[in-house]
């Protein structure tokens, strides 16, 4: 049986405590089976998040934005205005218990919803998020094509409770990302839709993100 749309919030540019805080309580709500599912649309102001793989030397100016401890999988990240984040508090006791499955999953739901813009977005098995092949960039020193990060993906769970999640550059400032090493992977860029060229809006976005969830979670996870 399908499982049924979570339930999907809204807001603008919160504090990352605040955020934390704010999933922490909704976490300890599911698993009291008070509260359902949430899919928690918002912005964060600029700063940079280590997950439990990061490594310091990663941080190249500490003194650039706060630095904050997600104790979520995954190296240093930026987030910013324009990047739409979406926390995914999923219950993996009704949805299977797979780490890895919820990784593809959230990949899955990325690349359909680029596909909405007419972007080609990728995973690839040695890098997690997803990516862009740029054919109008120089090829790298290996000869491969260049390559830009589009979305990030960082998850934690707590008994089989998600939170957590995605990350997608609709319009951030991508000059902010030169502060670190984006998940700790040196050799390829950073990108957004608006540097791509398509004039998207995080509305726009989030319309295309709604669209694609049941495709990926509720038909197939």
């Amino acid at each position: 049986m399908p499982h049924p749309l979570p339930e999907l919030r809204h807001s603008g540019v919160i504090a990352y405590p605040e955020a934390l805080h704010q999933m922490e309580e909704r976490v300890a709500a599911m698993h009291k089976g008070t509260a359902r599912e949430l899919l928690w649309f918002l912005e964060h102001p600029p700063l940079y998040t280590s997950g439990t793989s990061a490594k310091a030397q990663d941080l190249l100016t500490p003194n650039s934005f706060p630095v904050y401890d997600a104790k979520r999988g995954g190296e240093y990240t930026y987030h910013g205005p324009g990047q739409r984040v979406v926390y995914t508090m999923l219950d993996l006791n009704r949805r299977g218990k797979d780490i890895r499955a919820l990784v593809t999953a959230l990949e899955e739901w990325v690349i359909a919803t680029l596909a909405e813009f007419n972007v080609i977005g990728e995973r690839r098995p040695d890098r997690v998020g997803v990516w862009v092949v740029r054919p109008d960039k120089p090829r790298l020193a290996t000869g491969d094509m260049a390559e830009d990060k589009i979305a990030a993906i960082g998850i934690r769970v707590r008994r089989w409770i998600t939170f957590h999640g995605i990350s997608i550059n609709v319009e951030p400032d991508l000059t902010h990302y030169d502060g670190i090493v984006p998940c700790g992977i040196a050799d390829y860029g950073v990108t957004s839709l608006v540097d791509l060229g398509l004039p998207v809006t995080l509305a726009d976005l989030d319309s295309a993100l709604i669209k694609t969830f049941p495709k990926v979670f509720t038909d197939n996870f």
